[in-house]
């Protein structure tokens, strides 16, 4: 047996290992509950679950579905999930094998999970736990540096690409959020404003970034969030101001003012996805369940989780498949969406599972689709 077969059948082995774990997360998460006390129970009748009661797929099928104490059913996306982490983790050892890979193999099935645990969460719950999505950019950086020695032959990001792929995800997905948001407001400013960073600081840094690049960017978000805590309240920052002004330099930027009209997206999404992150930590270190349920909040297009979900992508793909990524899943939201409209049902499928689907897409024929466009425009 050659060791690349080897591989993918350890990984498929691993994969129901990891799929069982992904359960775990699932449910205590969204719940505020430690994830490796008290031990694994059943939710129904709190019975501490034996070794025996833990087999992947196998304990659930022996069971006929129901739990062995108290006999109420478990849910078939238990071993569901199971099924796909090792199925996935199987086409990922098989497509990109660990002799070539190395540790990109395994970053990939880090991105497999991590996708797949936000996606049914966010089905749930309509959130994305910061848990996953913060931690889950920090180990896409650190993943691309591991592997940044055999880029030439992988494909895969190196740390530069990867970074700027984290940034540039989250900046696309907050610009949008921002203008979304925007028009759901009929353009007035923001009732509840974050302190001390936030949206508007969000903002700012998108409007100083097109003109004076993205760490001249973010740090006039930074000093606007220094404002806030010097001040001790919310010094406004009005969004008449930076988003119309972002909106106008690009019209000038395609006119020829300014650093031009590339320079200037690159320059406000890397500066915009900077401080969203920056922001993120703030609010995840920060931020309690009780003040989330009392915070009130002004209409907003896309949930901030998407936006650091995207960053994961963005991490562990590169910016160029982030972008298929978003393509992708706005194309599949909109598919779905019109179907579920045709057949008079709401669409209550939140963005998340569109941007994990996407960012599988990517991974699979990102790079062909990247390089087929590149030879349309003859680059």
């Amino acid at each position: 047996m050659s060791p690349d077969l080897l591989f993918v059948l350890l990984a498929g082995v691993l994969g129901l290992l990891v799929g069982s774990f992904s359960n775990v997360l699932i449910w205590r998460l969204p719940r505020g509950e430690n994830v490796a006390f008290p031990p694994s129970h059943c939710p129904h009748c709190a019975h501490r679950l034996a070794p025996r009661d833990l087999v992947p797929l196998g304990s659930w099928l022996s069971l006929g579905g129901k739990c062995r104490y108290c006999r109420a059913p478990i849910h078939s996306r238990y071993p569901l999930v199971e099924l796909l982490t090792a199925l996935g983790y199987a086409a990922i050892a098989a497509l990109f094998p660990f002799t070539a890979f190395g540790a990109g193999t395994l970053g990939l099935m880090l991105l497999f999970t991590l996708l797949l645990v936000a996606s049914v969460i966010d089905l749930d719950t309509s959130t994305i736990p910061d848990e996953l999505t913060l931690p889950g950019v920090a180990l896409g950086l650190a993943f691309a540096g591991l592997h940044s020695a055999t880029v030439g032959e992988t494909g895969l990001p190196t740390f530069g690409q990867a970074l700027q792929g984290a940034l540039l995800g989250a900046g696309l997905l907050v610009t949008i959020d921002l203008l979304g948001s925007w028009v759901l407001r009929r353009f007035r400013e923001r009732q509840y404003p974050e302190q001390p960073i936030g949206y508007q600081q969000l903002s700012l840094a998108l409007l100083a970034g097109a003109w004076l690049g993205p760490w001249w960017g973010l740090g006039a978000a930074l000093l606007s969030a220094a404002g806030n805590v010097a001040a001790r309240r919310v010094v406004r920052v009005p969004e008449r101001l930076t988003l119309s002004g972002f909106l106008l330099s690009l019209l000038l930027g395609s006119a020829g003012f300014g650093p031009g009209l590339i320079l200037m997206v690159q320059g406000a999404l890397t500066a915009a996805g900077a401080a969203a992150l920056v922001a993120g930590v703030y609010w995840w270190l920060r931020r309690t369940p009780e003040a989330e349920e009392d915070t009130p909040f002004d209409p907003s297009a896309m949930g901030f989780g998407d936006v650091k979900l995207a960053a994961v992508i963005g991490a562990f793909l590169g910016w160029e498949r982030l972008l298929v990524a978003v393509v992708v899943a706005v194309f599949a939201g909109a598919v779905l969406g019109l179907a579920q409209l045709a057949l008079r049902r709401e669409n209550r499928v939140k963005f998340g599972p569109y941007l994990a689907l996407g960012a599988v897409a990517a991974l699979l024929w990102g790079g062909e689709l990247v390089a087929a466009y590149r030879g349309l425009l003859g680059l």
